[in-house]
């Protein structure tokens, strides 16, 4: 939802995905004997309505790509890139090659900027402006990457951050082997993200506190002044190299940042893949229950932990399934009283959802291919 003086708008937008095989690397059999697949983004379709005191509109398309054509309706269309016959076919090629490479073009750099310069619709581009700027300063993807880096012993802060005179969006790569280099103009904003930080912290982990010790400056290869720190930990007044933390304390530390601020502010969305990995189950319960019951933002993750099941509300939850074209459900025939990790168990054994959620297994086959396999000399 989008507001404007006495003027309530209502925006959507919606997408398509599905697997399909990435040609770029399909035709390499020398290199991998599994067909490489990728993510195709198709039928992207934006709309919006209006309400206010003296008019209403109904919802309508602005942008919809569900055309060979660049999209429809035509009168936006041009009213939003113009008339160009070059520009356009340029724009041909970007809506084939955003599909190629698994992006938006609704939201494409090059489709952006021809808004930019064409469009003379105050309306539309502030739409369009509203849900391009949440893509980059409202919307948090943390993905498997960060937990590889993690392991390698380097932290990767991400970060949303906001005083009283400006805002801060991004993150910065800390090394833990050694001292870390943070640009000058970003060091400040580094400590008060970590003053911040340990509020909760401190709660999370009793007697836990992390701190940036600065080390001097230096001048990077590029010729900017960079900071020379290192990051620690402060438990009961004693400091250690963050390094020693353990990973799960790492991975709450790299993303607790982005909790507090999808605690607090509504238009927030954090999506984080593998939450769980490393962290203490109890405390991951503990934070997700906090945040479903309080939170005003948007928190979607994945987690192999079964603990979320007995802390959040099943409404909240799906689960995948073995099946590779239904692969999430919502169970069914749950009763208030239930347990849901109960219910769940249950279901592996029984099957009683309209979907398979787990491959079968079997102890007497386990157990002989554990003998089988030791007898096997190696």
């Amino acid at each position: 939802m989008v507001r404007y003086p006495e003027i309530v708008y209502n925006v959507w937008y919606q997408f398509s995905i599905r697997k399909v095989i990435d040609e770029s690397v399909a035709g390499n059999a020398e290199t991998t004997n599994e067909i490489a697949t990728k993510v195709e983004i198709f039928d992207e379709v934006l709309a919006f309505s209006y309400k206010s005191k003296n008019d209403k509109m109904r919802k309508a398309p602005l942008i919809d790509t569900r055309t060979d054509e660049l999209f429809t309706p035509k009168a936006k269309m041009q009213e939003l890139v113009g008339n160009d016959k070059e520009k356009y076919m340029d724009l041909l090629v970007t809506k084939r090659l955003t599909k190629a490479t698994s992006r938006s073009f609704i939201f494409s750099r090059e489709l952006i900027n021809q808004y930019r310069s064409n469009c003379r619709n105050e309306l539309y581009m502030k739409l369009i402006e509203s849900l391009y700027m949440f893509g980059h300063r409202e919307l948090f993807v943390i993905d498997t990457e960060n937990i590889g880096l993690i392991s390698l012993n380097t932290l990767p802060l991400v970060f949303k951050y906001r005083n009283e005179t400006s805002e801060a969006v991004g993150g910065v790569l800390l090394s833990l082997n050694g001292p870390a280099l943070i640009p000058e103009d970003t060091y400040g904003i580094v400590e008060n993200v970590i003053k911040n930080m340990n509020i909760v912290l401190e709660q999370l982990v009793p007697g836990l506190r992390i701190g940036v010790v600065d080390l001097g400056s230096t001048m990077t290869k590029d010729g900017k002044i960079a900071k020379q720190t290192q990051l620690i930990s402060l438990k009961n007044n004693k400091q250690i190299p963050f390094c020693y933390e353990s990973e799960g304390i790492k991975k709450i530390v790299s993303i607790l940042q982005l909790l507090i601020v999808v605690y607090n502010n509504p238009s927030v969305t954090v999506a984080i893949d593998e939450l769980d990995s490393g962290v203490f189950e109890y405390l991951l319960g503990e934070m997700l229950n906090i945040i479903s019951e309080k939170g005003k933002g948007q928190l979607i993750f994945t987690s192999h932990n079964l603990r979320p099941l007995e802390t959040i509300d099943k409404g909240f939850i799906a689960f995948t399934t073995t099946n590779q074209k239904n692969r999430y459900i919502r169970l069914t025939n749950v009763k208030g009283t239930n347990n849901l990790r109960d219910f769940y168990y249950r279901d592996i054994v029984l099957g009683e959802q309209s979907e398979q959620v787990y491959n079968p297994t079997n102890n007497f086959e386990i157990a002989l291919a554990f003998r089988e396999a030791g007898e096997i000399e190696i």
